[in-house]
């Protein structure tokens, strides 16, 4: 089973590990800052 926490943490990680916000990765992604926002904080899985 999944653990969205974890994936959230780790995509925020990342994220900032690169120096991007969480709109310049949905931007590189073609999403919503939402979209990031809710997978950072473990809401969403799509």
């Amino acid at each position: 089973m999944l653990d969205m926490d974890q994936i959230g943490l780790n995509i925020c990680r990342l994220r900032k590990a690169a120096g991007m916000t969480q709109t310049e990765l949905a931007d590189k992604m073609e999403i919503s800052f939402q979209a990031v926002s809710n997978w950072e904080r473990g809401v969403s899985q799509s």
